[in-house]
C-alpha cells in the first residue's frame, strides 16, 4: 500500500538500533582520537609543519600550536560522552564542531571516510540517539520505547549514499577496463599470506577486484535493506572490509562502516545487544527507577525535518558539481573531493618552483623540503589547488624577506593511473597572481587521454 509523506514522517519505531549505532559510534571515535595521539600524528601532521594547507574558504582554521593536543583530548572526551549517552546533545555538538575542526586544518590529511564521520556528527544532532540505553535516561528518570522511523532511516540513507556513489564513482573506463589503479597496488602486496603470491600479479584477479568492488558499493545498501538478503550482506561487508583493511592503510574507516551497517538489522537484534550490556551492569542500572515513555516527540519537528531534508538534497546533489568543470576530472581534481570517489587515482608528481624577480629576470629554484614535509610535497605535487596555494606561500615568504617584484612559476609534471608523465601546470604563468577561487583552473594544462565514465 503506498505510503505518503506525512504518514511516513509521523511513524513510530523501536528506538534501540539508534542506542546501539549511537553507543559504538561513540567509542570508535574516541578509540580513534587515542589512536591518533598514540602513534604520534597530532605531532608529525600538525606541530611539525611550518605551513599547513588550508580549505577554500577555511583558511582561518589552523592548528592550535601545543593546545592542538587539547583539542584531540575534546574531541576524544566528547565521543565517549556521545558513546555513554550523557549530555548526549552538548556531546555530538561538541564531537562535530571539534572533529570537523581537526579535518579543516590542514588539508593534507583529507580522506573520504573523515568527511563522512563529520557529516554523520551533523546528522546525529538532530537525532534522539539518547532516546534509550544512555545515562541520560538515569538522570532524567526517563526513557523512550520508540523514535520516528525516519530518524534511523536518515542513518541509513547516508551510509547508503557513501556506498552508492562509491559504486558510481567506479563506473569509469580506468577503473573497469584498465583495472586502474588497482594492477599498481596489488602487485605490491607480494608478501601477503597465501594470496600474496599466488594471487596479486594475476591480471584476471585484478579486473575481477575491480568490477567486484563496484557490484559491492552499488549493492550493498539494497542488499542490506531487503530482510532476505541482509545476513548475506552483511557477510559480504565483513569480508570487504576486512580484505580492504589488510590491503590498503585507510585506518579505522573498514570498521566504523562495518559496525555502522549493524543499523539495517531488526531492533530484535539491538535489544539483545542492549540486554547484553545490561546484565553486566545490573548493579548500577537496578537502583535508578527509570519511566518508560512510548513515543519521543520533537519539541520542533517540522523544521528539523526541513533541515534534514536539505541536507539529504545537497548529499545527493553536492557530488555532482565536477559536472561544472570542462576538463577531466581525474587530472584537475575540481569537484573530487567531498564526493564519495574512494581509491581510483594514483597519481605521481614532481613540481619545480621558481623565484623570479619580475624587472631584473634573475631567478633561483626553491628547495621544497626547507617549507614542507614529505608527506605534504608529496600531495601538492599532484594536486593544482595545493600547488596555488604554496605558490602564494612561497611569494609571501620571499617578499617579506625583501625580494622585489616576486613572481612564483613552476615546472610540474604528473602520472595518473600507470600512464606516461605529462607537463601539469603551465610553467608560463606566474602562480602568484592567480587567486584561487571556484572557477576553473585555466593554468592547468590538457590532458592527454580520455577517460570515459561518471
Amino acid at each position: 500500500m503506498p505510503i505518503n509523506f506525512k504518514t511516513y514522517i509521523n511513524r513510530y519505531s523501536n528506538a534501540a538500533p539508534l542506542a546501539v549505532f549511537r553507543m559504538l559510534f561513540g567509542f570508535m571515535m574516541c578509540y580513534g582520537m587515542i589512536r591518533f595521539w598514540y602513534h604520534g600524528w597530532i605531532e608529525t601532521l600538525y606541530i611539525q609543519p611550518k605551513f599547513h594547507f588550508s580549505y577554500f574558504g577555511f583558511e582561518w582554521v589552523k592548528p592550535l600550536g601545543p593546545y592542538t593536543y587539547l583539542l584531540f583530548v575534546i574531541c576524544g572526551l566528547s565521543a565517549f560522552f556521545v558513546a555513554i549517552g550523557l549530555k548526549y546533545r552538548w556531546a555530538i555538538i561538541t564531537f562535530f564542531l571539534s572533529f570537523t575542526y581537526i579535518e579543516l586544518m590542514d588539508k593534507t590529511t583529507y580522506l573520504n571516510h573523515y568527511y563522512f564521520i563529520s557529516l554523520m556528527a551533523f546528522l546525529m544532532i538532530f537525532l534522539p540517539a539518547n532516546a534509550q540505553f544512555s545515562l541520560d535516561n538515569l538522570i532524567q528518570k526517563k526513557r523512550y520505547q520508540n523514535i520516528p522511523q525516519w530518524t534511523i532511516d536518515s542513518v541509513k540513507l547516508l551510509l547508503g549514499i557513501v556506498y552508492f556513489y562509491a559504486g558510481l564513482a567506479k563506473l569509469n573506463s580506468d577503473w573497469l577496463f584498465r583495472a586502474m589503479p588497482l594492477k599498481i597496488w596489488l602487485p605490491s602486496k607480494y608478501d601477503l599470506p597465501i594470496v600474496g603470491d599466488t594471487l596479486m600479479h594475476q591480471t584476471w584477479f585484478q579486473y575481477a577486484m575491480s568490477w567486484s568492488g563496484m557490484l559491492y558499493d552499488l549493492a550493498i545498501p539494497f542488499l542490506l535493506l531487503y530482510k532476505r538478503t541482509r545476513i548475506f550482506a552483511f557477510a559480504l561487508v565483513l569480508i570487504f572490509h576486512v580484505f580492504t583493511r589488510v590491503l590498503f592503510p585507510i585506518g579505522m574507516f573498514p570498521f566504523v562502516m562495518i559496525v555502522s551497517t549493524l543499523i539495517f538489522f531488526d531492533a530484535s537484534f539491538h535489544e539483545n545487544i542492549i540486554g547484553f550490556i545490561k546484565r553486566r551492569f545490573r548493579n548500577i542500572t537496578s537502583k535508578v527507577t527509570v519511566e518508560t515513555a512510548s513515543n519521543y516527540s520533537y519539541a520542533f519537528k517540522k523544521p528539523t525535518v526541513v533541515l534534514i531534508a536539505l541536507f539529504f538534497v545537497f548529499q545527493l546533489a553536492f557530488p555532482f558539481r565536477y559536472l561544472l568543470y570542462p576538463n577531466e576530472l581525474f587530472w584537475t581534481e575540481e569537484g573530487f573531493r567531498f564526493s564519495w570517489r574512494v581509491m581510483l587515482l594514483e597519481k605521481m608528481g614532481m613540481s619545480t618552483f621558481k623565484i623570479v624577480n619580475a624587472n631584473t629576470g634573475d631567478y633561483f629554484y626553491v628547495d621544497n623540503a626547507d617549507f614542507l614535509t614529505p608527506f605534504q610535497e608529496k600531495q601538492m605535487s599532484f594536486q593544482p589547488d595545493f600547488i596555488l596555494e604554496y605558490a602564494h606561500y612561497l611569494g609571501d615568504h620571499f617578499t617579506a624577506q625583501g625580494h622585489k617584484n616576486v613572481q612564483v612559476f613552476v615546472e610540474s609534471y604528473v602520472a595518473l593511473n600507470g600512464r606516461l608523465s605529462q607537463p601539469y601546470i603551465d610553467k608560463t604563468v606566474d602562480l602568484y597572481q592567480e587567486k584561487e577561487s571556484f572557477k576553473p583552473k585555466h593554468w592547468i594544462l590538457p590532458f592527454n587521454d580520455d577517460i570515459k565514465g561518471l
